[in-house]
């Protein structure tokens, strides 16, 4: 017969442990460590305790920043997860010197450092001066579109936010009769609908609160926008992988070794995000001991989303050496000539352009390719890059127009639309494609996948923030920087020395 020792789980056993020797130099949360220990101002939290007199001690801020800022670090999101570590992980244990915060007393520290959250990052900031790790040169700007903490269904114009509270509200009456006609039912059937009548009521209370308290919002066109009755601060943004309902979270990068300046969640798109962002970095810095010029000479990339007038002109206003492509950059470009080929199947012929109609002078008109005429439909209209005059033709003309396919955006089209470039003189757009397209200007702006992708593939991939669990831009915004400050600490892990 084998023999096995005894399995006796009725008995203690004893584990001495140094909380101190848990956190290993070199390691990344003996940095946070130190960094929070020794660089951080924590004089910042003292008006928010009023408890020096009267009251129960607290845990200390710097207590439950360490843990957040770890936590963060190795990808756990949820207040409770981290709760859950500070008992079950030594490493959390040491750095919480033993105590046990709450996910209550977590997420509330969190959502409430909107006052402390600026004066962190740039202490942070600072050591990385210190230590040498800002190149000072080349910085580069991009953005990622996180879901927010809420669901699409609650967003909508106010009348359809209306319209879908009274069809919770016809739910809600019929809920309520079957539950009337449901008494002989079994207690297991009649419990289900009563939380059914729960989230129902609950639905339509907050539908008619945010209604009664809030006002539509509007677009830049002066139209109605959706608005969202639990955050009404995030915004639909389409995404590569569809529609999100949340924000669009900002970072700008320094070249040297990928230190985030600056970082900030919005509810705009990339090309309204340029100008606030290297405002926000020059504040920054400023708090660092660099003067309002830092910028002025230094190259700044960015993708073509953040192309457009507004962006240019505020550059060139700061000095900075600018390259945002425009959107059409890369079929300029001779190295992706032969990209087609690489696609399978029958390629469709090219779609006509602008170059394809022939303006008639004499009635002030185009005609197509087909003959047809083009009339004069909008003048002066614009948009991120130039101001347009727009003509379109008859709907019977395109209906039943053979060259149909290559003529139209879109095969449920029912018009061509023809936006002709009103006469302007070489301006900062026709500028900034020379400049991208110049031999050196490929070159400078080949660097930022390498500079500023990275960073975000560390924190929305490695780190796992790829949403947020707070509401209103304010919280947001908080959670947004947290991580940026936790990738500063990780880089002076790996190049910097903490004494």
């Amino acid at each position: 017969m084998p023999k096995f020792k005894p399995c006796n789980y009725d008995q203690m056993v004893m584990l001495p442990i140094s909380l101190e020797n848990q956190i290993l130099p070199g390691s990344l949360e003996h940095t946070i460590h130190e960094v929070v220990e020794k660089h951080m101002d924590l004089s910042v939290f003292d008006q928010r305790y009023n408890n020096d007199e009267t009251g129960a001690t607290a845990i200390h801020p710097k207590i439950l920043l360490k843990v957040i800022l770890l936590a963060y670090a190795r990808g756990l999101l949820s207040s409770r997860q981290i709760e859950r570590a500070c008992v079950e992980n030594v490493t959390f244990i040491a750095l919480a010197c033993g105590y046990s915060p709450d996910h209550s007393t977590i997420a509330n520290f969190v959502s409430t450092m909107q006052a402390e959250i600026e004066s962190l990052f740039c202490d942070v900031l600072l050591v990385c001066e210190e230590m040498n790790l800002l190149g000072g040169s080349h910085f580069s700007l991009d953005g990622v579109k996180l879901s927010a903490n809420v669901s699409k269904e609650w967003s909508g114009t106010f009348d359809e936010l209306k319209r879908k509270r009274d069809k919770l509200q016809e739910k809600l009456q019929q809920a309520m009769a079957e539950h009337r006609q449901a008494d002989a039912q079994p207690e297991v059937e009649l419990e289900r609908q009563q939380q059914r009548e729960r989230r129902l009521q609950r639905a339509v209370e907050r539908l008619e609160q945010f209604l009664q308290s809030e006002q539509p919002k509007t677009g830049s066109d002066g139209k109605e926008i959706q608005s969202n009755a639990v955050d009404n601060e995030s915004v639909k943004m389409p995404t590569a992988h569809g529609v999100v309902q949340g924000y669009n979270a900002q970072a700008l990068v320094d070249s040297k070794h990928q230190i985030i300046l600056a970082a900030e969640a919005f509810a705009t798109q990339d090309h309204d995000n340029l100008e606030p962002m290297l405002t926000g970095a020059k504040k920054n810095l400023k708090a660092i001991g660099k003067d309002e010029t830092f910028f002025q000479g230094k190259t700044l990339t960015a993708d073509s989303n953040y192309h457009s007038v507004e962006s240019l002109v505020f550059c060139q206003t700061e000095g900075v050496d600018a390259y945002i492509p425009d959107i059409h950059f890369r079929k300029r470009d001779e190295r992706f000539a032969d990209r087609d080929r690489f696609k399978g199947g029958r390629q469709k012929e090219a779609p006509f352009s602008l170059t394809d109609f022939t303006f008639d002078p004499d009635r002030q008109r185009y005609l197509c390719p087909q003959g047809r005429e083009l009339t004069l439909h909008a003048r002066s209209q614009r948009n991120r890059y130039r101001i347009y005059d727009v003509y379109h033709a008859h709907p019977q003309d395109c209906a039943a127009c053979p060259l149909r396919e290559r003529c139209l955006s879109k095969p449920s089209a029912s018009r061509r639309y023809l936006s002709v470039p009103t006469t302007q003189p070489p301006n900062l757009l026709d500028e900034m494609k020379a400049k991208i397209d110049s031999p050196q200007g490929k070159k400078i702006y080949a660097r930022r996948l390498a500079m500023v992708e990275p960073v975000f593939a560390n924190i929305c991939v490695h780190k796992h923030m790829n949403r947020f669990t707070l509401r209103s831009k304010a919280k947001v915004d908080v959670q947004w920087r947290l991580y940026a400050l936790v990738h500063n600490i990780g880089k002076i892990c790996v190049f910097g020395t903490l004494n």
